[in-house]
């Protein structure tokens, strides 16, 4: 091309030739002047190549990890090498080790493993240091860049808030909001419509669905505040404690069984749930909602309720087959509790370093069994707690056994026997009466055993006494500190628990803020655990149970690893708006209520979902939350949805887990597992309740999803299956639910129309569109002539028979085909 720029059979191009060189120049310039700059100032490694060092090598070869034997901390162990000897070769800058890992080929380099590669400009400084000899100062110790997520807890200032006509600042967080949307040029999407609105806010904090009357009558409220009236009514209504408290049971691994192939039942398991759901109710602050779980044993003359809240870490899994090693497993109970505690409050990954140094964040293993000796004399017991709708079971129980005694007191007086005294016969009568309980020895022989009227009835005053219905004796688990004979606590050498290493006390992770020093000079327990976790000076409990809270009402949260707030999890996508609810929750004396509160009345939560809600954005990953989440609810909520929609849901909160009905070949899988299917309503109570047998789980919870309570779970998988389809399809829970719906609307809508109309509005909260008013409608008539044609050819008059039974079965296939829609099992 520059030979035709010259050439003079192009007068016009040669005329502009200096033009366009200068410009060739320019650019030349412009994108070597780094380099250019680079060579010209002496290669210095504190400000060209250390920065590069600590940001992108450091995490992995350090002193404590080194990955492939290599530490790049200090000159010295940089010149060690690693495992494939030196790295530095000064006089060879183009072969040497360290510059073949980083250099790409193709835009693929070997290291930094896994991540993008170095880019020129980096290359360039470590060449040219590498060429001028590698100087390092002797002196100089690199540190790696500190982890996000143990950096100190400050609440960020709000951005200024500029909104948009469609997208009120309403609170700080739509302030974070916008200024997000506005630096990536995304507009948010409108506001999702009121009726939307209410079905979102019930299922977010009920977990349940709202009455068509409540959707209508708020849909026409336009009365200022009418929003949030609505979340205050939610937010005090007892079942905001079930749905919350189920997330809370995820975390802490409940379950209604031991586990293992025992699998024995914790027949008492379910006060400890029955807690939780009471807790969130009466909104306990959150610090003090875990310091109970923790250590509520340990606070000054313990409550029984606090004694229960400490069931949290006796949701681990037990082994109590015959011959198993004992101290191995309880070795294995413990492990699991220092893994639990790590996830749930500081969003760590803690059993990285059961058996080794953790390989990529900052706990070393002997700082994993500092923390496993907080919970090394913990001693499993049980808290005798009294439930008053347990003694209401009981007198009923009892007053229908003892309705039963007058019967067989008329028996006994009317048996004559020759051989037996009036005296005899009174006597046996009074201790009856009087007793409740018989004594056979002094008045057995009289009653010749052999005539044809007294065994008979011996056998029912057996029968009836032996049905005597015992008082409540309900046991909750719990812990209780060891005060004698206390077990030591060492690092189990590779995590083998009988391979003894150097001997710890309670402590917790250099990392993080130290233990006050009063509890320093003593020998530290749970108690002083739990209250560390929630010092002014601890960033992480807050930061992660911030995340956790907004994971709930969003789908995902701001972090998107909830467990991992590691160099392995993702960093948050909003970390300034992280920052300040974390700050915020700790403001308003961690209040669950008032945090949710606020998220779900900003103008943020209220967008609407729909991928084209803003129709020439074409923003996929929603990261920055230019709208709402649209996801799938969790597996008991399925259950609820079908339930309350039928009319069918018992809403009784709290006390012992269901048994629905499961077929036989499901109990008949081990010599553990009996299933005695719950009786009248009772099976109609929520998800929630449903007892969880650890070896064999409600198939349709794990259908859907359900964490198998083995370990602490912190964000259900949402997959899509075709076996969820057929199981909405032909459970017969949910075909139960749809033949009651529709018997429902039968009997109170004549009109066809209006009755679809009630099975829609009942099961989605809305009213019909024009097309699904249409095709709905032809559907009926098509499954009325199915029914009417079933009828007629029924000789034995065993189906439907009559027009009105037609009808019913006609509108029970039409609510099943609406609740087998996406948009059902959806929140919006």
């Amino acid at each position: 091309m520059l030979s035709r720029l010259r050439s003079p059979s192009h007068p016009a191009t040669s005329m502009r030739s200096p033009v366009w060189l200068s410009l060739i120049a320019a650019v030349w310039l412009a994108l070597t002047a780094p380099a250019q700059r680079l060579i010209a100032q002496e290669p210095n490694f504190e400000r060209d190549v250390a920065p590069i060092f600590r940001e992108r090598c450091l995490r992995c070869h350090n002193d404590r990890q080194r990955r492939g034997g290599l530490s790049l901390q200090t000159a010295q162990s940089t010149r060690q090498g690693g495992d494939s000897g030196e790295v530095l070769t000064p006089e060879n800058t183009d072969s040497g080790t360290l510059l073949s890992y980083i250099t790409p080929t193709d835009g693929v380099a070997e290291m930094p493993q896994g991540e993008a590669p170095l880019d020129p400009e980096q290359l360039q400084r470590i060449r040219q240091w590498i060429k001028a000899g590698a100087h390092w100062p002797e002196d100089l110790r690199l540190e790696p860049e500190p982890l996000w997520s143990l950096r100190p807890l400050q609440q960020p200032p709000v951005p200024d808030g500029v909104g948009a006509p469609e997208f009120p600042v309403r609170n700080p967080i739509d302030a974070f909001i916008a200024a997000g949307l506005r630096a990536a040029g995304l507009r948010p999407a409108p506001a999702a419509d009121q009726r939307t609105l209410a079905r979102r806010l019930h299922l977010d904090l009920l977990g349940l669905p709202p009455s068509p009357e409540m959707v209508e009558a708020f849909a026409a409220d336009d009365r200022p505040g009418a929003y949030e009236r609505l979340v205050d009514r939610l937010l005090a209504s007892p079942h905001f404690g079930e749905r919350w408290g189920r997330h809370w049971l995820d975390l802490a691994r409940y379950a209604d069984s031991d586990g293992y192939l025992g699998d024995s039942e914790r027949t008492h398991a379910w006060v400890y749930r029955e807690w939780v759901i009471d807790a969130i109710n009466r909104d306990q602050p959150f610090d003090r909602f875990s310091i109970e779980q923790l250590a509520g044993d340990l606070l000054p003359t313990p409550s029984v309720d606090q004694r229960v809240a400490t069931g949290f870490h006796r949701n681990t899994l037990r082994n109590t087959e015959a011959g198993v090693d004992l101290e191995l497993y309880r070795t294995k109970e413990i492990v699991d509790r220092v893994n639990t505690t790590g996830m749930v409050w500081l969003g760590l990954t803690l059993g990285c370093a059961e058996c080794h140094d953790h390989k990529h964040d900052p706990v070393t293993q002997t700082e994993f069994y500092q923390l496993y000796a907080f919970f090394n004399n913990a001693d499993e017991v049980g808290v005798s707690v009294s439930r008053n709708w347990e003694h209401a079971e009981h007198q009923r129980a009892f007053q229908d056994w003892d309705s039963r005694r007058e019967p067989l007191l008329s028996e006994l007086a009317k048996l004559e026997r020759e051989s037996v005294a009036d005296a005899e016969r009174s006597a046996a009568i009074e201790q009856l009466n009087a007793t409740k309980s018989i004594d056979w020895e002094p008045f057995a022989a009289a009653y010749r055993t052999d005539s044809d009227g007294w065994a008979p009835l011996k056998a029912k005053l057996e029968a009836w006494h032996k049905a005597r219905p015992a008082p409540p004796a309900t046991k909750a688990p719990a812990f209780a500190e060891r005060r004698q004979d206390r077990r030591e606590s060492y690092v189990h050498v590779r995590g083998v628990y009988n391979q003894r290493g150097e001997s710890v006390h309670a402590g917790t992770p250099a990392a993080l803020p130290a233990l006050n020093s009063e509890s320093q000079e003593l020998d530290p327990d749970r108690l002083d655990l739990a209250e560390w976790l929630f010092d002014d000076r601890n960033p992480l409990p807050p930061r992660v149970a911030a995340n956790r809270v907004w994971q709930h009402l969003f789908g995902q949260g701001l972090v998107a690893t909830p467990n991992d707030f590691g160099f392995q999890g993702d960093k948050p996508v909003h970390p300034q708006l992280l920052d300040w609810l974390a700050s915020e929750y700790r403001r308003l004396g961690w209040s669950r209520k008032a945090l949710i509160r606020l998220i779900v009345t900003s103008s943020t939560y209220r967008l609407a979902s729909a991928a084209n809600a803003v129709p020439e954005q074409r923003e996929t990953s929603n990261l920055l939350l230019w709208r709402q989440n649209s996801f799938r609810v969790n597996a008991e909520t399925i259950r609820d949805l079908h339930l309350t929609a039928s009319g069918l849901l018992d809403r009784t909160i709290g006390r012992r887990g269901i048994r629905p009905p499961l077929p036989d070949f499901v109990a008949e899988v081990g010599r553990s597992v009996k299933w005695p299917v719950s009786a009248g309503g009772e099976r109609y109570r929520r998800g929630l309740y449903i007892f969880f047998k650890r070896t064999v789980p409600y198939p349709m919870l794990m259908t859907f999803d359900s964490p198998d309570s083995t370990v602490s779970c912190s964000r259900r998988a949402r997959t899509n299956t075709p076996l969820q389809a057929l199981t909405l399809l032909n459970d017969p829970v949910y075909f139960e639910c749809a033949e009651t719906l529709g018997r429902r609307v039968a009997a109170h809508h004549a009109q066809e129309l209006a009755a679809i109309a009630a099975i829609f509005r009942h099961c989605l909260a809305r009213p019909m569109t024009t097309a699904e008013q249409r095709v709905l409608l032809s559907a009926y008539r098509d499954l009325l002539e199915l029914a009417a044609g079933d009828s007629a050819g029924n000789s034995a008059g065993n189906n439907v028979a009559t027009l009105a039974e037609q009808r019913a079965a006609a509108l029970a296939a039409v609510a099943r085909i609406v609740m087998n829609s996406d948009e059902f099992v959806t929140r919006d």
